[in-house]
C-alpha cells in the first residue's frame, strides 16, 4: 500500500506564490510606473538643465540668473495681466504644435505649421472680406472653415507626397513655408493690398464688427478655446479611437501595419490634413482676434515655436496644453526683461533654442532610465561600506 506524500505547503502563503514571485512583480509595477512617468522625468529634467544653461549664459553677461527667472515668472504669471498675456499667446502656439504632434503619430515628422498658419491665415481674410456684410456669425463661421480648409489641404499635400511618391515630409513641408511665407508677401503687397497700408502692406480690415471678441470677463480672445477644444479633440482621436490606433500601429512599424491590411497611405494623408487644418484655424485666430487683416505679421514664429511645443510634450495633444502656456510665458516676459535688465528681445530666442537642443539629446535616455536599479545599486553600495566598518 502506498504512502500518499503530504501536500506542501507553499513559504508564499495561500496565494502559492514561489517567496521570489513577490520581489519579481514588484520589480515589474516599479518599471510599469516609471514607463508611465518617465515622459514627464525626462521633460522635467530637460527644462531644469535648460535653466542652468541659460543661468550660464546670463552669468557672462553679468545678471543674477535667480533675478532674472524671478521677473520672467512675474512677466509670465504673476499678474492677472501679465497671466492674460500669456494664455492668448498660447492659443496659436497649441494649435501649430498639434501640426507637428499629430503627424508624430504615424512617425512623421511635420515641421511646416508656420505656413500653414499664413495660408489659413490670409484665405480667412479674403473669406472675411468677401463676406464683410454677411453678419458676423456668418463671417467668423465662413472664416474659420476657409482657415482650416486651406491649412489642412496645405499640409495635406504634404502628407500625399509623403504617401504616394515617397518625398521626405519633414523637408517638404519646410520649403512649402517658405512657400507659403512668399505667396503672402505678394498678395499683400499686390492684389489684396489695401492702399492705406502705406508703412507695413497688409489687406483691407475686415471690421470691427466680425473680428473674435474676448472670452466674458477676461481679456483673452476666443482662440484660447479653440486651441483647448483641438488639443481635446486631438488627445481623443489618437489615444481613443481606433483611427488612433491605427495611426499609432503604423508609426510603430510601418511594414507590420501593412501586412495587417491598414490603410496606411490614407492615414497619412488624413492625419496631415487634420494637423493642417489645426494651424490652418491658428492662422484665422491671427486675423479675427488680433491683427483684423493679413499682414507680414501673420508669420511671427508661432509655426516653429509650436514645433519644440510638441516635442518637449512627447506629441501628446494634452501635454501640449501646458507646456504651450509655459513657452507662451516665456514670449510673453520678453518684454519686462528688455525693460529690467536691457536684455534683447533675443534672449527668450535663446532660452528657446536652448531648449530645444537639451530635448533633442534627452531622446537618447528614453528607455535607458531605471531609478529603481540606481537606488539598490546605492543602497546595496552603503550595506557593503557598512559591514566593512562593523
Amino acid at each position: 500500500m502506498s504512502q500518499v506524500s503530504p501536500v506542501p505547503t507553499s513559504p508564499a502563503g495561500a496565494s502559492g506564490e514561489a517567496p521570489s514571485a513577490r520581489p519579481v512583480k514588484g520589480r515589474a509595477a516599479r518599471t510599469s510606473m516609471l514607463k508611465r512617468f518617465e515622459p514627464l522625468i525626462i521633460s522635467l529634467a530637460a527644462i531644469c538643465v535648460t535653466l542652468l544653461l541659460f543661468g550660464v549664459f546670463l552669468a557672462f553677461d553679468r545678471l543674477n540668473p535667480l533675478e532674472v527667472y524671478e521677473v520672467m515668472f512675474r512677466g509670465a504669471f504673476g499678474t492677472s495681466f501679465s497671466f492674460q498675456n500669456t494664455l492668448q499667446r498660447s492659443a496659436p502656439l497649441m494649435l501649430t504644435a498639434l501640426c507637428t504632434a499629430l503627424p508624430m503619430q504615424l512617425g512623421l515628422l511635420v515641421i511646416g505649421g508656420e505656413g500653414a498658419l499664413v495660408v489659413g491665415g490670409v484665405s480667412a481674410a479674403v473669406v472675411g472680406l468677401a463676406m464683410k456684410d454677411a453678419g458676423p456669425y456668418a463671417v467668423l463661421s465662413a472664416m474659420l472653415f476657409a482657415g482650416a480648409l486651406s491649412g489642412g489641404l496645405w499640409i495635406g499635400l504634404v502628407g500625399t507626397l509623403r504617401a504616394y511618391r515617397g518625398v521626405n515630409e519633414t523637408i517638404s513641408s519646410l520649403l512649402m513655408s517658405y512657400i507659403a511665407i512668399a505667396l503672402m508677401n505678394h498678395l499683400v503687397e499686390g492684389a489684396l493690398r489695401d492702399p492705406e497700408s502705406l508703412n507695413k502692406p497688409a489687406t483691407r480690415h475686415i471690421g470691427e464688427a466680425n473680428m473674435l471678441g474676448p472670452i466674458p470677463d477676461l481679456d483673452v480672445h476666443w482662440g484660447l478655446v479653440y486651441g483647448l477644444l483641438a488639443c481635446l479633440v486631438g488627445f481623443v482621436l489618437m489615444k481613443r479611437t481606433t483611427f488612433g490606433f491605427a495611426a499609432a500601429m503604423t508609426g510603430g512599424n510601418t511594414r507590420a501595419a501593412l501586412l495587417s491590411g491598414l490603410p496606411v497611405r490614407k492615414l497619412m494623408v488624413l492625419t496631415c490634413f487634420l494637423a493642417g487644418a489645426a494651424a490652418g484655424t491658428a492662422g484665422m485666430v491671427e486675423v479675427a482676434a488680433v491683427h483684423g487683416r493679413a499682414n507680414a505679421s501673420l508669420a511671427s514664429g508661432y509655426g516653429y515655436t509650436g514645433i519644440l511645443v510638441a516635442f518637449v510634450a512627447r506629441q501628446n495633444p494634452l501635454g501640449v496644453i501646458p507646456v504651450a502656456l509655459l513657452l507662451g510665458g516665456i514670449g510673453a516676459s520678453g518684454g519686462l526683461l528688455q525693460r529690467t535688465f536691457n536684455l534683447p528681445d533675443a534672449s527668450v530666442n535663446v532660452l528657446q533654442g536652448i531648449l530645444f537642443m537639451v530635448i533633442l539629446v534627452s531622446e537618447t535616455l528614453y528607455g535607458k532610465l531605471d531609478l529603481w536599479s540606481f537606488a539598490r545599486s546605492a543602497t546595496a553600495r552603503k550595506s557593503v561600506r557598512a559591514g566593512a566598518a562593523a
